[in-house]
């Protein structure tokens, strides 16, 4: 049944390039929301707004996904494939190539896991996959959807580290989370979501 109530309200939103900006707010805030419409997998349906300087409201969605690596929290990868060959079907679906692949693995701590199913990845494992995809393709921006949860403290540092660098090299990160990040290093510019829209900014 169709719904006439909006899930983002007013937002306005502006990243700058080479930076880290974190989404927090309760579940139900919007922050996913915003993340699938900037990330080219929802429409526009009111309002105006460019993601890479594409137009949301008239470009074919597939140019934003092109650009941009999206990170849900599962990740889309084939069960009974090997985590190799999840990375290799996938760059060259996309035209990428994969002769970084094992740099990346290494970069994921993956290396050691890379012949075992994705099926057999714990979460934290399956999201460093999903990490070790989106650093094979190197987007321009990075939108990551709840990348801390259920992780304990080794995890956290570990993507805060990747984040670090990833940010270093020249690419804009947009994450989703419950709470603020902890991370000294990173000093990320925070925005608080709440009823779709967003309420604050530190």
């Amino acid at each position: 049944m169709a719904s006439d109530f909006p899930l983002l309200s007013g937002v306005d939103l502006e990243l700058q390039p080479s930076s880290l900006t974190v989404l927090v707010g309760a579940n139900g805030a919007g922050k996913t929301s915003l993340l699938r419409l900037l990330a080219g997998l929802v429409g526009l349906s009111a309002g105006e707004g460019w993601v890479l300087g594409l137009d949301l409201a008239s470009v074919d969605r597939r140019q934003i996904r092109r650009r941009v690596g999206w990170l849900g929290h599962e990740g889309s990868f084939y069960d009974d494939l090997s985590v190799a060959e999840n990375l290799t079907f996938a760059a060259k679906a996309l035209g990428r190539p994969t002769d970084e692949l094992t740099t990346v693995l290494d970069r994921v701590e993956l290396t050691a896991r890379r012949d075992i199913a994705a099926k057999q990845l714990s979460a934290g494992q399956r999201r460093r996959l999903g990490l070790a995809w989106l650093l094979l393709r190197r987007p321009e921006l990075w939108l990551l959807d709840e990348p801390y949860a259920s992780l304990d403290d080794e995890g956290r540092t570990f993507f805060d580290e990747l984040l670090g660098d990833v940010v270093e090299r020249g690419a804009t990160v947009l994450v989703s989370a419950h709470d603020p990040l902890r991370s000294a290093r990173l000093r990320p510019r925070t925005l608080v979501m709440a009823g779709g829209r967003i309420v604050s900014e530190s």
